[in-house]
């Protein structure tokens, strides 16, 4: 029995659709926790076991990991709380869970970082790798999927690219670093749920196939776009401002900030990439031909999943993430 937590976001409802078709084969079960089942695909519905709630509380991972043997660990960052609330503090009663049923296997998505000087220092990836610790004190098989910035972040950048050629951040403009599409964190996490040959504890650090600076990033958009496309740089007190304004928990807003500040230190950098990397990866010009195109070709509102700051996109791919 696998367990998914967070089936509909970005990176859930992706494992989910890979898992329906192979779990079968291993012998394995699926049981998924969501808030609205009526979210879950029509197709998939009748094809897991479904357990109504959230996975921060107490009584539903009490019943969704009841006989299970491995589980997929998302957290949606919480904007309207501070981040060490919103990752150990709703990761907690699912540590406990773990350990009183036995779980032999987890698979978490987290952070690049650990280990590097700005850890101590990085806001949300911080806070993330503190979730990693306690999953990991609980006593299962932890496999920490270590993610860099997401290219789906872009998503919310469309209009932006459409109507004047920019896309912000506000990272240096040639800082190189790496990035990956949320379909190859997907692909990994399922390889390793269905896989029951590894223990103990680890991180998997899951890239792109190269580091890209904003300023690379331009390039292939250019010609992927066939318009122009720059970056402009914006500064942390602005990006600051601007998460206040719309409401965000102070120490949220300053914990993107810090990781934001974190990252432009080198926060991702010198990552080596494993000779055979667990799935095939994913290029950036690829993504932007067949993912950013139409979304800067579409209406010009863009609803980004997963990125700052509403409830959704304060969820996957807010750069921890």
């Amino acid at each position: 029995m696998i367990v998914i937590t967070a089936p509909t976001g970005n990176i859930g409802r992706r494992l989910l659709s890979l898992l329906v078709e192979a779990a079968p084969a291993h012998g394995e079960e699926l049981r998924v926790v969501v808030r609205d089942p009526a979210r879950l695909p029509a197709g998939v519905r009748d094809r897991v076991e479904v357990v109504t709630g959230s996975h921060g509380d107490a009584a539903t991972v009490e019943r969704a990991f009841a006989g299970a043997d491995a589980v997929f660990w998302l957290v949606p960052p919480d904007a309207s709380a501070a981040p060490e609330d919103g990752w150990s503090g709703f990761t907690r009663p699912a540590a406990r869970a773990l350990a009183a049923h036995g779980v032999d296997r987890v698979v978490g998505v987290s952070a690049l970082g650990r280990g590097t000087a700005q850890a101590a220092r990085a806001g949300l990836v911080t806070a993330s790798l503190a979730m990693d610790d306690l999953i990991a004190g609980s006593g299962v098989a932890y496999r920490a999927l270590a993610c860099p910035s997401f290219f789906e972040n872009l998503l919310e950048e469309a209009g932006s690219i459409r109507a004047e050629g920019v896309f912000t951040d506000t990272v240096a403009a040639d800082r190189r670093a790496p990035l990956v599409a949320v379909a190859d964190i997907a692909a990994t996490a399922a390889g390793l749920l269905l896989d029951r040959s590894w223990s103990g504890v680890d991180s998997v650090p899951v890239l792109g196939p190269q580091d890209l600076s904003p300023e690379d990033l331009a390039l292939i958009m250019t010609e992927q776009l066939g318009r122009p496309v720059r970056y402009r740089r914006r500064s942390l007190d602005d990006l600051r401002a601007e998460l206040l304004g719309y409401g965000l928990h102070p120490a949220f807003a300053e914990g993107v900030v810090e990781m934001k500040r974190a990252k432009d230190e080198g926060l991702d950098a010198g990552v080596g990439r494993p000779a055979r990397p667990v799935v095939p990866v994913t290029g950036f010009a690829r993504w932007c031909a067949e993912t950013l195109k139409p979304a800067v070709l579409a209406a010009d509102t863009v609803l980004a999943a997963d990125t700052v700051p509403t409830a959704d996109t304060a969820s996957e791919a807010i750069d921890a993430h």
